[in-house]
């Protein structure tokens, strides 16, 4: 009688337990995509990527913060959107995103911000961050925009279907919105940006929250 009351109790308990427990979420790549970013046409462009990484994960907040050996270390940061959530490269947005934005890379590619130029434009080379973006965004499924493609100049291991165009200058609002890309979770469940890189290659993957 003792035993089978005991038996009882444990099996009660067990049960309690595993009704208290929650299911550890998990997540499932959908899409990934990277390129070498030795593989540039100039330095800046890597400079200028690795910089703009570095103020989207927040190591950099402005042009006094910038340790160049720092910014160019290999790292790795993500950030996650939600459903119905919009992604967009710089502040200066299309109307029909302002009530879902979300994230932004916080930069505006210039040299105020320490951005640099080979003698063409600040921030050259942040089109091609956007462009490995926009391209791991379309493969996962997600819904992208880019309003003005980069078909001016290939983008060193990038098909041009995928090249997006980016800008950003204090005095050009409805150009800069025009040369943005946007991305929309689409997704029932939150969707992580994940970006690696291991000192060559920027590696972007987008993974569903299950």
């Amino acid at each position: 009688m003792i035993t089978d009351t005991l038996a009882k109790i444990s099996t009660a308990t067990i049960l309690t337990i595993g009704q208290m427990v929650s299911p550890i979420p998990s997540e499932s790549i959908l899409s990934s995509h990277q390129m070498s970013l030795e593989a540039r046409y100039y330095p800046v462009q890597k400079e200028n990527i690795l910089l703009n990484m570095a103020y989207m994960d927040g190591r950099v907040k402005g042009k006094g913060d910038i340790n160049w050996d720092e910014v160019q270390k290999p790292f790795k940061y993500e950030f996650k959107l939600e459903p119905n959530k919009t992604f967009a490269f710089h502040e200066d947005i299309l109307p029909e995103y302002r009530d879902s934005l979300s994230v932004t890379t916080k930069a505006h590619f210039n040299a105020q911000e320490g951005f640099k130029t080979a003698g063409y434009m600040y921030g050259d080379g942040v089109c091609h961050l956007a462009s490995l973006i926009y391209w791991t965004a379309l493969d996962a499924g997600l819904k992208a925009e880019a309003p003005r493609n980069h078909n001016f100049m290939a983008i060193p291991e990038i098909d041009r279907k995928y090249g997006v165009s980016i800008y950003s200058s204090g005095f050009a609002d409805g150009s800069n919105s025009r040369q943005n890309l946007y991305i929309t979770n689409t997704k029932e469940n939150a969707v992580t940006f994940s970006f690696d890189y291991n000192g060559d290659k920027l590696k972007v993957s987008i993974s569903e929250v299950n």
